[in-house]
């Protein structure tokens, strides 16, 4: 019949195992997000100096696609198992995007 459900009970050491695996994730968010509060702050930290503008903008640039980039890999799971190619897929298509962004600033401003 359609109602009919299973019901799994994990074993003492499938629950080690999963609580084991749940603390590493939690250390990994904890760290990339200490990460990224530090490299927003060396950002404020530029602007609020006053350097030069030409200094400041490919610097916070540089900053923001790592951000990107750590955020897409351990926030949105990309560094899980069964994610491989979605992340080579979505890292490709940044790739494409960057060089063509690239390629249009180089034949405007050049």
């Amino acid at each position: 019949m359609s109602n009919d459900t299973h019901i799994y009970v994990r074993s003492q050491a499938e629950f080690e195992y999963a609580k084991k695996k749940r603390a590493e994730e939690m250390r990994g968010h904890l760290a990339t997000f200490a990460i990224m509060i530090f490299l927003t702050l060396i950002a404020f930290t530029m602007v609020a100096a006053g350097f030069s503008v030409y200094l400041i903008v490919p610097i916070i640039l540089l900053l923001a696609g790592i951000q990107v980039v750590l955020q897409l890999y351990y926030f949105m799971h990309l560094s899980g198992k069964g994610h491989g190619m979605v992340a080579f897929f979505l890292f490709c298509g940044i790739f494409v995007a960057f060089i063509t962004i690239l390629t249009f600033v180089t034949i405007i401003w050049w």
